[in-house]
C-alpha cells in the first residue's frame, strides 16, 4: 500500500496525541511537513519527533504530493485554512470545533462539500470502547426507550491554562466550556440520542478567571418523544472529574464515566466494561490521556479516504453538536 502523504498545521498544546498517532501509523501515512507560525515551536517539534517542518503554510498547500492536511490550529483560523485546503484540493482532518462561530462552522462543511473533498473532525470520544458498547446496547434495545438522561462535564482548568493569550476568549476560541471542553461529551451524547427540540438553560462566567466566555452551564433538554435530560458543564470544579453520560430507559439504565460503562438491564445481569481511567484530561493537565482514541480517529479518516466513504465523525455530524451548543447559549 502506498503511504498517504500529509501535512500538519498547528503545533500547539493539542498536537502531541495527533503526532504520536501519525507516528504509530507510519506504515500508512507520511508527514511531509509540519507548520507553526512560531519558529520556536517548529524547532521544538523537530527535536522531539524528528519530523520535517516547513516555514510557511503555503509550502503544504502548494505541494501536489500532499493529499490531506491535519489542521490543529486555533478555531479562529479554521475557516480560512479549510478554504485554502479546498482550493488546493486537499482533504482535511480538523481538530474541533469546526470554527469559532455557527456561521463559520456551517461554511467549513459547505466549502469542503462543494469541493468534493473529505472532512473529518476529531471527536475521539466516539471511538472509546465503552462508548461503542453503550451505542450497541441502545441500538439493540437492551435499555428500552430512553426516558431521562444526564450529561456532566465537571472539569478543572487552572490559571496557567488560561494564561495563554486568547484562551477562553471569543475572538480566538469562539466559546468557553461548551465549545472548547464539553464539546466532546456533548457530541457523543447527541450521536447517541439525537438533538433535542427544546432547551432551557443558564450560562455564566465564574469569578475564578477573566475570560469573556462561559465556564459554567446548567440546562434542561427535551425531545419530541418525551425524553428529558440535563446538562451540567464547567471548568471550575477542582480538581476535575471524569465526564459522565447517564441514560435511564424503559428496560434499564446505563452510566458512562470516562471510558467505563456500567449498564443495568431490568431482570438481567449487570454489564461492566472498561476501567477507571482517571479524569482523562479533565484536571489541571488537559493532555493527561492516552492517544489511542486519536489514533482511532486518524485510522478511520485514512480508511475513509482509501474506501471513498465519509469518516465516522464528518462535517455534517459535527454540525449537530454545534447546533446543540448554539441552542444552549441562546437559551
Amino acid at each position: 500500500m502506498n503511504k498517504r502523504r500529509v501535512g500538519v498545521i498547528g503545533l500547539g498544546m493539542a498536537s502531541p496525541p495527533h503526532i504520536q498517532s501519525l507516528l504509530d501509523l507510519s506504515d500508512r501515512v507520511e508527514v511531509v511537513g509540519a507548520f507553526s507560525p512560531t519558529p520556536e515551536r517548529r524547532v521544538a517539534f523537530t527535536a522531539r519527533y524528528g519530523l520535517p517542518v516547513v516555514e510557511t503554510a503555503d509550502a503544504l498547500f502548494d505541494d501536489p504530493a500532499v493529499s490531506a492536511l491535519v489542521v490543529l490550529a486555533p478555531p479562529d483560523s479554521h475557516l480560512d485554512l479549510v478554504k485554502r485546503a479546498a482550493e488546493a484540493g486537499k482533504h482535511v482532518l480538523l481538530e474541533k470545533p469546526l470554527a469559532e462561530t455557527p456561521a463559520g462552522a456551517a461554511e467549513v462543511v459547505e466549502v469542503m462539500e462543494r469541493a468534493g473533498l473529505t472532512l473529518g473532525v476529531v471527536f475521539q470520544h466516539r471511538f472509546r470502547r465503552a462508548a461503542g458498547e453503550l451505542r450497541a446496547l441502545l441500538d439493540a434495545g437492551v435499555l428500552g426507550e430512553p426516558l431521562t438522561a444526564a450529561v456532566s462535564v465537571r472539569w478543572w482548568r487552572d490559571d496557567a491554562y488560561y494564561s495563554q493569550p486568547g484562551r477562553g476568549m471569543k475572538a480566538r476560541d469562539g466559546g468557553g466550556v461548551l465549545l472548547t471542553q464539553a464539546i466532546h461529551t456533548l457530541d457523543l451524547f447527541v450521536s447517541l440520542l439525537g438533538l433535542p427540540s427544546e432547551v432551557v438553560g443558564f450560562s455564566g462566567t465564574t469569578p475564578l478567571r477573566r475570560i469573556d466566555t462561559e465556564d459554567a452551564v446548567c440546562a434542561a433538554l427535551r425531545w419530541p418523544g418525551g425524553l428529558m435530560a440535563t446538562v451540567n458543564a464547567t471548568t471550575a470544579a477542582y480538581p476535575g472529574f471524569p465526564e459522565r453520560i447517564e441514560i435511564a430507559g424503559t428496560k434499564g439504565s446505563a452510566v458512562l464515566s470516562g471510558d467505563r460503562l456500567e449498564a443495568f438491564p431490568v431482570g438481567g445481569e449487570a454489564i461492566r466494561i472498561g476501567a477507571d481511567g482517571g479524569t482523562l484530561g479533565g484536571g489541571a493537565d488537559p493532555m493527561a490521556f492516552s492517544h489511542a482514541h486519536h489514533r482511532a480517529v486518524l485510522a478511520d479518516f485514512l480508511d475513509a479516504l482509501d474506501q471513498g466513504r465519509t469518516p465516522r465523525a464528518d462535517g455534517r455530524e459535527a454540525l449537530k453538536v454545534h447546533r446543540l451548543i448554539e441552542m444552549l447559549l441562546a437559551s
